[in-house]
């Protein structure tokens, strides 16, 4: 097995590309899918991490305890910032998390990460009405709304495909809102020093599937 025992440099992280990035992820969560993974020293990695960070990507994934983002890619202590709100999507205070991630840290990779058979997804799907979920789940009703037109069937929770198509929209209507609502991260993805990406993990198989 691959041994982890050192963490990003500032050196490191300058020699990365957005491509690279990707890359690493892809790989590591193939890694994770043959129980691969790496052995981690991680009295070295937070030793050498106390007195700064240099992480390569954000990700932006939802709360589910199924979809521990760490472990599904094989990174550590030091490698990726990671946001998470039920739903996986962006506001204010993930997308000034974003830019302080890309423009002032040095990361390379957005990467907006949804997943198979997400609560909040449903919840929307079935528009629940619950103190403040009903405010937080709105935010997916523009994929709800966008499903609606492409899926045949019943638009509610217990028609499967309406559910994962539901999925992938959240995940591509939230890339399009960072690069609408963040002039930073649009601005940087434009000059190549970033790259902004989707996909869904499959907590049936442990997949990565990009979008």
């Amino acid at each position: 097995m691959p041994h982890r025992n050192k963490a990003i440099t500032k050196e490191v992280q300058d020699l990365l590309t957005p491509n690279k990035v990707l890359q690493d992820f892809i790989e590591g969560n193939a890694r994770f899918i043959r129980d691969e993974v790496h052995t981690i020293d991680h009295k070295a990695l937070i030793s050498q991490t106390t007195d700064g960070q240099h992480p390569k990507a954000i990700v932006l994934s939802c709360i589910d305890s199924r979809v521990p983002v760490e472990i599904i890619f094989d990174q550590t202590i030091g490698d990726i910032f990671v946001a998470r709100v039920a739903g996986n999507f962006e506001n204010t205070d993930i997308l000034g998390s974003m830019e302080y991630s890309c423009k002032v840290a040095g990361s390379k990779l957005v990467f907006v990460l949804g997943h198979e058979s997400c609560g909040a997804v449903k919840a929307a799907c079935d528009h629940i009405k619950l103190g403040n979920i009903t405010a937080m789940l709105d935010n997916i009703q523009p994929a709800v709304q966008l499903s609606e037109t492409q899926i045949k069937g019943e638009h509610n929770s217990s028609n499967t495909e309406f559910v994962d198509k539901t999925i992938e929209n959240n995940v591509n209507l939230t890339i399009q809102r960072i690069r609408e609502k963040s002039q930073i991260l649009k601005e940087m993805e434009e000059d190549g020093e970033i790259k902004i990406v989707g996909g869904v993990y499959h907590i049936s198989n442990g997949k990565v599937e990009l979008l």
